[in-house]
C-alpha cells in the first residue's frame, strides 16, 4: 500500500503487544489455532524422514529389487514425491484463492491420504512410485496452503513465530519418523527374516495426524484476508475480533481490518483500471484475470522482485543439501564409517532431535531478531560444517574401518548433526516465512504456489541427483552443497529485505509499491477517506486497551 496509510500503520504498532514468546502468549488463540494448522507441516517432515529408513530395510529392498538398491531408480523412488508435490503446489495457487485456504488444506488431507494407502498396501516398485506422486500431490498442497493460512490469521507483531510454527512441526514429523523406523526396524529382526510390516507399519502411521487435521480444520475460522476478497467483511471483522480477543469496534482490529479491506479495494480498482474488459465477474474473465495475475509475477517490477526473493530463497535452502541428509543420512553415515543398520539408523535418529530442538528458538524469537541475521548466519555455519565434513571425508575416507580413523569418522557425524541444527533455526523456517509474507493480497495464493514450488522442484532434483553425486563425487558432495549454502547466505546479506514486524500489507512500502504514481496514490488516499481508515491518521493518545484474559 502507498504511504497514505503509513500513519495508521504507526498507530496499530503503538496498540499491539509484544512480540516474540510474550507475544504468542498474548495471542493464544491465533496460537492454538496455527499449532493444531501446522499438523500439515508434521505431515511433510513425517513423509520426509520416514522414507530414508524404510529404503534401508532389509525386507523393503527385497520386494522393491533394484528399485531401492539401484542409485537411478533409489533416486527416482525418492524424487518422485517432490514431483508431485511441484505439481500439487502449482494447482494450490489458484484453489486457495477459489476454495478458501481452510477448505483447500482438507482437499490436500483426502489425496494426501489416498497416497499413503496406495504406498502402504504396495507389493510392487509400481505402487511405491505412483503411491509417493499421490502423496506428494497431497504435501505439496499442505507446504503452501498451510503458512499461507497461518500468516494471514496471524497479527504482525507474532506472524513470523507463526508460521515458523510449520517448519517446526516439521522437524518434529522428521524427528519422530526416524525413531520409528528405528523401531519397526526390528519387527522380525533386521535380517533375511524381517517382517513387512517393518516398513509398511510407519507408512500407514502418517494417516492418523492426516485424517485429525482434515477433520479439525473444518472448525478453524476462515482466513480474515480471504474473507475480504469474497467480499464477506462482517465475518472478517468477527475472525479478527476473535483472534485479538477485543470487540470488533476496538481500534485495534477496526485498524487491521481496514488495512486488509483498503488493499483489497485498491487492488481491485486498479485491475479494474488496467483490465475493465475482463471485469464481468464470469468465469471466463476470472480465469483471465487469474492468467494476468501469474502474468505480473513476471511483468511488474515490484511483483518481479518478490518473486525472485521468493523463489531464491527457496532455490538456496534445498541447495543447502538438507534433504540430501534426511533422504540418504543412513547412506551417508555408511559412507563416513558408520557400520551395521542400526547404527545407521540411530545416527539418522539424533539429526531429527538435533533438527527439531534448534527450530524452537526460531519460533521465539524470529520476530525478535529478524528474518536476516537468522538466514545469513544458518547459512555460513551450514556451508562451514560441510567443508568440514569434505575435509574429514577427504582424507579418512580410505581408512575409516581402521581405529585411529574411527574418531574422524564420528566427528564428521558430529559436524553433519551442527548442520542440521544451523538448519533447523535458519533456513527450515525463515523460508517459508518469507514466501508467505512478502505479497500483496489479490495475488498472494499464486505468489506463495510459485515459490513453494520452487522449493519443491529444487527438493526432487536434489533427491534425483544425490545418489550420484554420493557415488561419484564422494566428499566433493559436500564441497557442492557447502559453496550453496555460503553464495545463498550473500544472497540473503546483499538482496533481501528485512520484514519483521511488518503487516502484510506494509510489504508494498518494502518492496517498492507499484502505487507510488500520482494517479495511484490518489486512489488509494480516496480509499482510506471513503473506508474510516484516514481517521487514525491524526496523532492522539493511545489509551491500552484492556484485554480480556479469560477468552482464548
Amino acid at each position: 500500500m502507498g504511504g497514505a496509510a503509513a500513519p495508521a500503520f504507526s498507530r496499530r504498532r503503538q496498540l499491539a503487544g509484544s512480540s516474540g514468546w510474550a507475544g504468542l502468549i498474548h495471542n493464544r488463540k491465533v496460537f492454538a489455532i496455527a499449532v493444531f494448522a501446522s499438523l500439515g507441516g508434521l505431515l511433510y517432515g513425517y513423509n520426509q524422514g520416514v522414507f530414508s529408513g524404510v529404503l534401508n530395510m532389509n525386507n523393503f529392498k527385497e520386494r522393491m529389487g533394484d528399485a531401492a538398491t539401484d542409485p537411478d531408480t533409489k533416486g527416482w523412488l525418492v524424487a518422485i514425491l517432490e514431483l508431485g508435490a511441484w505439481f500439487g503446489v502449482l494447482c494450490t495457487g489458484y484453489l486457495a484463492d477459489k476454495l478458501s485456504r481452510k477448505y483447500t488444506i482438507v482437499l490436500a488431507v483426502i489425496v494426501f491420504c489416498i497416497g499413503v494407502v496406495v504406498q502402504t498396501a504396495a507389493f510392487h516398485p509400481s505402487s511405491i512410485f505412483g503411491g509417493r506422486f499421490v502423496t506428494g500431490l497431497g504435501v505439496g498442497s499442505l507446504s503452501m496452503a498451510v503458512p499461507l493460512y497461518n500468516a494471514e490469521l496471524a497479527p504482525p507483531e507474532v506472524r513470523g513465530s507463526l508460521v515458523a510454527l510449520q517448519q517446526l512441526a516439521i522437524t518434529f514429523g522428521i524427528m519422530v519418523s526416524f525413531w520409528i523406523d528405528y523401531g519397526t526396524n526390528y519387527i522380525g529382526g533386521t535380517g533375511a527374516g524381517q517382517s513387512p510390516a517393518a516398513w509398511r507399519l510407519p507408512l500407514a502411521l502418517q494417516l492418523v495426524p492426516a485424517l485429525v487435521l482434515g477433520f479439525g480444520i473444518l472448525f478453524m475460522p476462515f482466513s480474515p484476508r480471504w474473507l475480504v476478497n469474497q467480499g464477506r467483511d462482517e465475518e472478517a471483522l468477527q475472525v479478527i475480533s476473535s483472534n485479538r480477543n477485543l470487540p470488533p469496534d476496538s481500534d485495534l482490529v477496526q485498524i487491521e481490518f481496514l488495512e486488509i479491506k483498503a488493499q483489497y479495494l485498491f487492488e481491485k480498482e486498479t485491475s479494474a483500471v488496467r483490465f475493465p474488459q475482463y471485469q464481468s465477474g464470469s468465469r471466463s474473465d476470472n480465469f483471465k484475470l487469474a492468467v494476468f495475475d501469474y502474468l505480473s509475477l513476471l511483468t511488474t517490477r515490484s511483483l518481479l522482485f518478490r518473486t525472485a526473493v521468493g523463489t531464491l530463497t527457496m532455490f538456496f535452502q534445498q541447495w543447502t543439501g538438507v534433504n540430501a541428509i534426511l533422504y540418504y543420512a543412513p547412506s551417508i553415515f555408511q559412507n563416513l564409517g558408520l557400520t551395521g543398520n542400526a547404527i545407521d539408523l540411530l545416527a539418522t535418529g539424533v539429526v531429527g532431535i538435533v533438527m527439531f530442538l534448534a527450530t524452537i528458538p526460531a519460533v521465539i524469537w524470529v520476530d525478535n531478531a529478524g528474518r536476516k541475521p537468522i538466514l545469513v548466519s544458518g547459512a555460513f555455519i551450514m556451508a562451514g560444517c560441510h567443508i568440514i565434513v569434505a575435509v574429514l571425508s577427504g582424507v579418512y575416507s580410505d581408512s575409516w574401518a581402521m581405529h585411529g580413523s574411527k574418531g574422524a569418522g564420528w566427528a564428521a557425524c558430529v559436524f553433519v548433526w551442527i548442520f542440521a541444527m544451523a538448519f533447523g533455526y535458519s533456513w527450515g523456517p525463515c523460508a517459508w516465512i518469507l514466501a508467505a509474507e512478502i505479497w500483496p493480497l489479490s495475488i498472494r495464493g499464486k505468489g506463495v504456489s510459485i515459490a513453494a514450488s520452487s522449493n519443491w522442484m529444487n527438493n526432487f532434483i536434489v533427491g534425483q541427483v544425490t545418489p550420484r553425486m554420493l557415488d561419484n563425487l564422494h566428499f566433493g558432495t559436500f564441497i557442492f552443497f557447502g559453496a550453496f549454502s555460503f553464495v545463498g547466505g550473500l544472497f540473503v546479506l546483499l538482496f533481501v529485505p528485512e520484514t519483521k514486524g511488518l503487516s502484510l500489507e506494509e510489504m508494498d512500502e518494502v518492496f517498492g509499491s507499484e502505487g507510488i504514481a500520482a494517479a495511484d496514490a490518489e486512489r488509494q488516499e480516496a480509499i482510506n477517506k471513503r473506508i474510516g481508515l484516514s481517521q487514525y491518521d491524526a496523532p492522539s493518545e493511545v489509551h491500552e486497551e484492556k484485554h480480556s484474559s479469560e477468552k482464548v
